[in-house]
């Protein structure tokens, strides 16, 4: 077995089934069979290599062009003559820095086939077979069933990674409300910004392609595993409306710690101010003392300079205590 194949499996009747090793042959035998499909799951396949699958599954060309540029496809659903091809964004958490790993997965369903292709190495799909294959009455739907599998597990994931985000969010709204602000706030709630944008573009894309399948008619997509699709469209609206309340959650605590930030300037100049002020009148009396003029008041007595120096604390008092009443120092 080549090693993008990460396995290649016949399902007769819901169930595994030991078949040929070579993708041609186990295809062959699953269409012989009638009621069986192969599965086969690529990770990362070179150029040459999805050719041959395609070659032997008779897949689109656009289509296996798509597969082939990894991380830059939006998630759609593209029906073919010979296959129906989907493409889904996979969301991991990264704890050593709290950011948002996305990957992808490109499924091709077709008559007596399911490809799966993955590019990245968040949520790899081997539980998910395993998962499936103890479920084999949603397995004999056929290859579709590969499909609702994989939007399931995504979908899952994405709900899993909303609750995380809504954990680190309430932490950073503690952050910017409480009493000693811990300083790079900002730069937090932009980089904690970036990774809701990256969440959403992963999300909201997906909602088009999951309604078309539960409301439209698709080839190779039985009737009776639309139900199953419909539970699948429902997650995916909670978590885009809980992504909307994330942005939503953060643009308002964005604009209260510019408004934090905008209040305290205005209070550091307010301080900067009175200071000012206080410093401005010793400095001004000083100044016409200090002119070299004959005829001062009370220049020549011995209490002038007391009488001064006086002058200038109790000004500067008086100024003090009402700066301070006002709330400016």
């Amino acid at each position: 077995m080549s090693d993008m194949i990460v396995d290649c499996a016949v399902y007769r009747d819901g169930h595994r089934t030991e078949g040929p090793a070579d993708f041609s042959d186990a295809l062959d035998a699953a269409r012989a069979s009638g009621d069986a499909f192969v599965w086969i799951g690529l990770h990362e396949p070179t150029s040459e290599e999805l050719d041959l699958v395609a070659a032997e599954f008779g897949l689109h060309p656009l289509a296996v062009e798509d597969a082939l540029t990894a991380a830059h496809q939006r998630p759609k659903l593209e029906a073919y003559p010979e296959s129906l091809f989907t493409v889904v964004k996979t969301v991991g958490y990264r704890t050593s820095d709290r950011s948002v790993e996305v990957g992808e997965v490109l499924v091709f369903i077709g008559d007596a086939f399911a490809i799966t292709v993955r590019h990245g190495e968040v949520s790899p799909l081997a539980s998910l077979r395993k998962d499936l294959e103890t479920q084999p009455q949603l397995l004999r739907h056929g290859p579709a069933a590969v499909l609702y599998g994989v939007c399931d597990r995504v979908v899952d994931d994405y709900l899993d990674l909303a609750a995380t985000l809504q954990g680190d969010l309430d932490e950073l709204e503690s952050e910017v409300f409480a009493p000693g602000r811990v300083r790079g706030v900002a730069e937090r709630i932009y980089g904690f910004k970036r990774q809701v944008v990256a969440f959403r573009r992963a999300t909201a894309p997906l909602q088009d392609p999951a309604t078309r399948l539960v409301r439209t008619e698709m080839p190779y997509v039985p009737e009776e595993l639309r139900p199953y699709l419909r539970d699948v469209l429902d997650h995916l609206t909670k978590v885009n409306e809980q992504v909307d309340g994330l942005d939503r959650l953060l643009s308002d605590i964005l604009s209260a710690n510019l408004a934090q930030v905008s209040v305290q300037q205005n209070d550091d100049m307010r301080k900067i101010s009175a200071w000012a002020a206080l410093a401005a009148v010793p400095t001004l009396i000083a100044g016409i003392y200090g002119m070299n003029f004959d005829h001062m008041p009370e220049l020549h007595q011995v209490w002038g300079y007391p009488a001064a120096v006086a002058l200038m604390a109790g000004v500067c008092a008086v100024l003090h205590r009402f700066f301070k009443r006002a709330g400016w120092l």
